[in-house]
């Protein structure tokens, strides 16, 4: 995308992207935090340096003109909007104004710094600024807590919005144009991230594990008793002035509860209670003829979008492989499909009935593609692609690229055979690749891995397909892999 009149690429300014002339807002609320989402598994799958570099580019210019004072109630969190535009400043919030920042997408933001910094902290050109990734995570996540209740039916355990210079509760509108206060901002159920962020920061900040447990736990335990028990999802979007349910609250859930089945003991039913809400309220037939029901944005704004259909296709396809119950598969597929129409020749994303949104066609788009083909491999391209990692892929190297000299392979003689490189953050993981054809060695630091049927055990899965197959990598005790013809 082109630069702005400010000199900084133009998605650093604004929501909506426009051919032929600058549209009058601002930055999206999750705007950024959706490109590092994305970026990160784009980058497992493509190998492209460029996308790791653009990762870091968003992150230092966020990091260094967003943060909320020291000096603040709510410190060290990002304003997610710059209410003067070419300011290259983040200083408040779409709809309120200065000073108020969003304390759900701060924790979006704490965790993909705790992804980057898993991604950095060995990479030669990067590892400098790793340090100060996990910092500012830590420091987002203490300011959290700091302010974290039990929450009740009307008030999430963090505000949806926040003044945090003074600690006040930002004000709810009528969605009519008449403007009147109907209520606080106390609500939304966008806690995923934060959850997940609290997670991480157990095991990296080891120091403060016992207050990660435990504002994991309110968190978790408010989710269960509320929003999964009433299907109250509330707000996630920064330019909506009075309640609305969504479905990216909703379906996020959905998809947390299968990432994490351990703490849902009816996992499917609970997961399919909520395809259910969606359909039930946001489902759109319009396109029933082709065999597709989509899905609908928002209670407030019934409107088709691809970002949100791939979202509910990539998590329902998940649900198909961890159940073994294909019933949505069929649909899931076509939704992926049908969001597909929403790009241009040349590249650009339209909402179906509005603008080229830079979350919805970008950075909330891109990853539930990348999702949807890690639950089916067979959607994937016949190629060699990684799919998808328990891990943090730090580097990924294709044969043919450009880049494959940066890696140091060991123990290989003919470089020329070499057809994957990678190195994850974990030493120990499991990764599926999208291949060809089956590999001939596959070695885990230096030493060859063999061919296994116990998922247990160290070494690899070859899954045949109609063309090529897919591995599935099991690492016990190392992180670099390297696959060879």
């Amino acid at each position: 995308m082109r630069l702005d009149i400010n000199s900084l690429p133009y998605y650093m300014n604004h929501q909506v992207w426009k051919p032929g002339y600058n549209d009058a807002r601002g930055l999206g609320g999750d705007q950024l935090q959706m490109a590092l989402s994305s970026w990160q598994l784009l980058y497992a799958y493509s190998g492209n340096e460029r996308v790791k570099q653009n990762m870091k580019f968003m992150a230092d210019y966020y990091l260094t003109h967003s943060l909320a004072p020291a000096s603040c109630q709510w410190p060290d969190l990002p304003f997610p909007y710059n209410t003067l535009i070419y300011s290259g400043i983040y200083d408040g919030d779409m709809v309120i104004g200065p000073g108020y920042l969003q304390p759900d997408k701060a924790g979006s933001l704490g965790l993909e710094l705790v992804h980057l910094y898993k991604m950095s902290s060995k990479d030669f050109y990067l590892q400098s600024t790793a340090g100060r990734y996990l910092d500012a995570a830590i420091k987002i996540a203490h300011t959290l807590i700091s302010h974290l209740k039990p929450g009740d039916g009307n008030h999430s355990p963090l505000p949806f919005k926040v003044n945090a210079y003074n600690g006040e509760t930002g004000k709810l509108k009528n969605n009519n144009t008449n403007g009147a206060v109907v209520g606080e901002a106390s609500y939304t159920s966008n806690w995923c991230p934060t959850m997940e962020l609290f997670l991480a920061l157990q095991t990296l900040d080891k120091k403060n594990t016992v207050a990660y447990k435990n504002a994991f736990t309110i968190l978790l335990n408010w989710m269960k008793k509320y929003p999964l028990q009433n299907n109250r999802w509330g707000m996630f979007f920064e330019d909506v002035q009075g309640w609305s349910d969504t479905q990216i609250n909703a379906t996020t859930f959905a998809w947390f509860i299968l990432q994490h089945r351990e703490y849902f003991p009816d996992w499917q039913k609970q997961v399919a209670g909520i395809f259910n809400w969606v359909y039930k309220i946001l489902g759109n037939k319009s396109w029933e003829k082709y065999g597709v029901t989509v899905v609908n944005e928002q209670t407030v704004y019934q409107t088709p979008a691809q970002s949100h259909t791939s979202r509910q296709a990539a998590t329902e396809l998940w649900y198909c492989a961890l159940s073994h119950d294909t019933a949505r598969k069929a649909n899931a597929i076509r939704q992926l499909s049908w969001a597909t129409y929403m790009v241009d020749t040349d590249g650009k994303n339209r909402f179906p009935q509005d603008e080229n949104w830079l979350t919805d066609g970008y950075g909330d788009y891109v990853r539930h593609y990348l999702r949807a083909m890690a639950a089916y491999p067979q959607l994937a391209p016949v190629s060699d692609h990684i799919l998808s990692s328990t891990s943090v892929i730090q580097q990924a190297d294709y044969k043919g690229q450009a880049n494959k000299f940066l890696v140091p392979y060991v123990n290989v003689n003919d470089i020329s055979k070499v057809r994957i490189f990678y190195r994850a953050y974990d030493s120990t993981g499991i990764e599926t690749i999208r291949m060809e054809q089956k590999p001939t060695v596959v070695l885990l630091n230096s030493q060859v891995i063999h061919e296994i049927n116990n998922s247990q055990e160290q070494g690899y899965q070859w899954m045949p397909l109609k063309t090529g197959g897919y591995l599935h990598i099991h690492r016990l005790q190392g992180t670099e892999v390297t696959i060879l013809d």
